[in-house]
This record gives C-alpha cells, structure tokens and sequence, in this order.
C-alpha cells in the first residue's frame, strides 16, 4: 500500500469541507510558523497576517493607478498645449515651434526634423536638406514609431549633438493616417532607457499625427 502523501492530505481536505466542522477543535489548535519572526502562531492570525498582505498589495496596485492617472493627464495636458501652439504659429515657424516646443514641453534635450516634397518656396530651408532616399524609404515602410539605441541611424546626425544620442525616436510624419510620409521627426537623449522597445508609443503616435497635419501645407501642391 503506497504512504498517504501531502498531496492526498490536501486533497482530500479541499474535497472534505465539512472536516473541520466535525473537528472545530483543530482551527484553534493548528499551529503555524510566522514568515518573519519564525514564531508559532495560529492559523486564524496566519489568516489574518495573509488578508493584511492582499490588502496593501491592493493599495499599492491602487496608487499606482492613482499615480499613473495623474502623468496622464499631465501628458495629455502637454499635447494638447503643443497642439494649440501649432494652431497659433504663422506656416513660416512652424518647423520650428515644433521642435522647440517639444524640447521644452516634453523635456527631450535633443529633437530634430526633415521634410521633403516641399513647395518650391521651401526647399532651400534647413530642415529640407540632407534627405537620402535610405532616409525616405524609412519613413515610407514605418508603421509605428521606432524606440531603441542609436544603432548609427543616419537620421540622427541632423541633431546638433549626434554623439548624446544614446536612445532615440524616429517618427514618420505624414498629412494624414495611411498617406504617405513626407517627413522623419528625431527625438534623442542621452539616458539610454529614455526610448526603448518596451515603452507605449500612443503618446508619440500623437505626436506624429499632429505633427504632420500641421506642417502639411508646406508640401508641394498637387494639381
């Protein structure tokens, strides 16, 4: 006859429920070992002790909530000033509000854009020169933003600093969801976890979005 294991004990008491109201006396006489002190204490205050731990592990997960609410809304407070920004800047500085407002709102040390495609009236600026068709061919093919290590992106030299850049953004800008890019926006710092693979890109997506629908009308005209 094979030993009666741990395993048929709990067994046979998570299929017995009424065993311990045919032996009450045993709940007041198990004895258990306290996780800290290793002291004997009785099941009823290892139960207790057990809802203690539930209830701040319940408290945290609630903070956290709390906490993660609240950098959301400073978030979505930020965007939507930097929206209403580009609202109020004249087609001519609106490379580069863009840039300088997402330098100081959103605390990116380094950020940087070209555009391509342009009217002719735009073509001779800064932020038109520079774009290889490597450059284009990425921004065409990106479906979500890239965040990661400079890995020696070509994109990263239009940043003044190319060398601080230990992790970076790359967003495509386009007039409009599903159309074509006509635009790469570089954002860079020197912390290296700042952009990395496992963030949330829906505030960036946002960005993006924004970004390109403003800066649009630069574009070439289509007849």
């Amino acid at each position: 006859m094979n030993p009666i294991t741990e395993d048929d004990i709990a067994h046979y008491l998570a299929n017995t429920p009424d065993f311990f109201e045919r032996n009450a006396e045993l709940l007041s006489a198990v004895q258990l070992t306290h996780p800290q002190s290793q002291r004997a204490v009785s099941l009823q205050e290892r139960q207790a002790m057990m809802l203690r731990d539930k209830i701040k592990s319940l408290e945290h997960r609630i903070m956290d909530m709390i906490r993660h609410g609240h950098e959301n809304m400073v978030l979505t407070d930020k965007l939507h000033r930097w929206a209403c920004d580009l609202l109020l800047t004249p087609q001519e500085a609106l490379v580069g509000s863009a840039i300088d407002n997402i330098r100081e709102l959103f605390q990116v040390p380094q950020v940087a854009l070209r555009l391509w495609d342009l009217h002719p009236e735009h073509a001779q600026a800064e932020w038109a020169q520079g774009v290889t068709d490597a450059v284009r061919e990425l921004a065409l093919t990106q479906e979500r933003p890239y965040l990661g290590p400079n890995t020696g992106l070509e994109a990263v030299q239009w940043l003044g600093q190319p060398s601080q850049a230990a992790s970076v953004a790359l967003l495509a800008l386009r007039p409009a969801p599903g159309l074509q890019a006509f635009g790469l926006m570089v954002l860079a710092s020197p912390d290296p976890q700042r952009f990395n693979s496992q963030m949330g890109t829906e505030l960036l997506d946002r960005l993006a979005q924004l970004a390109g629908a403003a800066l649009a009308g630069l574009r070439a005209r289509e007849d």
